[in-house]
């Protein structure tokens, strides 16, 4: 039984990754929306709607459960979807409540009241549509209080990774760190507010210093994936192989993953 893991690009391979590793036997549907892609400059009503038409495809792959892996979709779409138009038999997850509760140390299903916690200065990194919807500070304030988090948009760099060019990506993500520092000099956690980011990981970690805690995605949402599944393992829906879609050519993207997952990857048309 598959679930569908969504992203504009191929950002979200580093979920599907952590996830084939965590839950091996799980057959996963991945979409990447590369005809459209970024995200991160659209607006919310643009994202909105390319998201939708992008579960819903997920969803005729027998996927009842889809997680979007693209953090503009989760902040900027996934409130409105799940209060206005996913149906009660499906299920759509997005990616920032897992990394909130590693940051807050709180667990799953903990709904009580939010309260202090050991980080008090958190730096966001994430793309400009993410970071305007304040959809992280939004989530956090519902687990913690007393929390200041500073927010850079990270222009460009998702397109230098979709585009290979490390040394573009590189450059472009010491030049955001080196902004967000004239702001918060000291903080004591840094966020990777986006899939590709953890491709750059080592750099933020280097441009950051080794006294910041960075927290990256892939592992903490394959971890909270398989607990979600053994409550409601009825979710994993009626699809039985594992394939990667793409709305773009897939000859390129599947060159294009093959590179970023140094493993041989092939789209087929969505």
């Amino acid at each position: 039984m598959a679930v569908g893991v969504f992203d504009s690009g191929i950002g979200g391979l580093t979920v599907l990754d952590a996830v084939t590793r965590r839950l091996p036997d799980l057959p996963l549907v991945y979409l990447g929306d590369n005809a459209h892609a970024p995200y991160g400059v659209r607006t919310h009503d643009d994202i909105f709607n390319l998201t939708c038409a992008a579960v819903e495809r997920l969803w005729a792959e027998g996927c009842d459960l889809v997680i979007l892996a693209c953090n503009t979709a989760s902040a900027a779409a996934l409130k409105r979807m799940q209060e206005t138009w996913v149906p009660k038999d499906k299920r759509v997850l997005g990616v920032f409540v897992p990394m909130i509760e590693a940051l807050t140390e709180r667990q799953w299903g903990d709904n009580s009241p939010p309260r202090e916690v050991a980080v008090r200065h958190v730096a966001l990194f994430a793309t400009p549509a993410t970071v305007a919807s304040r959809a992280f500070q939004r989530e956090l304030a519902f687990r913690a209080i007393g929390v200041d988090v500073e927010a850079q948009p990270c222009g460009g760099v998702v397109d230098a990774i979709e585009q290979g060019d490390e040394i573009l990506a590189e450059a472009l993500v010491r030049s955001h760190v080196e902004a967000l520092k004239r702001r918060m000099p000291h903080p004591q956690a840094a966020v990777l507010g986006c899939t590709h980011y953890p491709l750059m990981e080592s750099t933020f970690q280097d441009a950051l210093g080794d006294d910041v805690k960075v927290y990256s995605q892939a592992n903490l949402v394959a971890e909270s994936l398989a607990d979600y599944l053994i409550r409601r393992p009825e979710m994993q829906g009626t699809g039985t192989e594992s394939k990667f879609l793409t709305t773009g050519d897939p000859k390129a993207v599947s060159n294009k993953a093959t590179q970023f997952l140094r493993r041989r990857i092939t789209f087929e048309a969505a």
